[in-house]
Formats: C-alpha cells, structure tokens, sequence
C-alpha cells in the first residue's frame, strides 16, 4: 500500500462547515438574516473573530460543532447541523474543497476563505 495521501486526495468526502457571511460575501442574506441586515454590517474581521472564538469552543469541548452549526450558521445547511453531505472534486469552490481534502477525518480547519464568507470546516468522511 502507498501512503493514505491517495485516500485523502480522490474520491469523495463528506464535511460539515460553520459558515459566517459578512459584507464581502457574495450574496448578503441568509436563513437566519433573510434581509441581510446583520451581514451587511459585519465586517470580515468580526466574522473571521466571531468563527475562531467558536472553532475554541468546539476543539476545546465547551461546544459541539453540530449544536453551534445549527445555531450560528448562515448556511442552510445549519438545519443539518452543517453536514454538506457527500461531494467530489469540483463541486465546492477551490479553497473550500482543498481544505476539506487537507483534513483527516474528524479535524476542523482553521478559517477558509470563500465568496460565500469564512468557514471552519470538519471531515467527516
């Protein structure tokens, strides 16, 4: 056998993701801010301080990334506790689908960078 690089470069992978909007993201309103009130107020930087202080939370067991997920996203996958399902290659924007193939699964990224807004992601499969 090679090395489990190969497992983790093809193929599909499942993630769940934390996304926080702000007022670079590429469509300013949500489920939980359909109007787009509060994403047109929050600057990158508070999204990207607001998303480290929960990826805390969650490494450092005081929250569970499901639990938080439903509460804070601004995906709708929030419902789902932020589980995106499966995907491949080429569905994802570029940066979020590298991180995810980056991570072992049960890690959580550390801030991703998309037009949808900044994300913590965390393999699932």
């Amino acid at each position: 056998m090679s090395s489990s690089k190969t497992t983790t470069t093809t193929g599909q992978v499942r993630a769940s993701h934390i996304l926080i909007k702000h007022q670079g993201s590429r469509r300013k309103a949500s489920w939980k801010d359909p109007e787009g009130r509060v994403i047109m107020n929050t600057t990158r930087d508070s999204a990207v301080s607001q998303l480290k202080s929960i990826r805390d939370d969650i490494v450092s067991g005081k929250a569970k990334f499901d639990d938080i997920a439903t509460r804070l996203s601004d995906c709708s996958s929030a419902k789902r506790g932020g589980d995106l399902g499966p995907f491949g290659r080429g569905q994802m924007q570029k940066p979020f689908e590298e991180a995810t193939y980056a991570l072992k699964v049960g890690e959580i990224s550390d801030i991703v960078d998309t037009d949808s807004g900044v994300h913590i992601i965390m393999r699932t499969g």
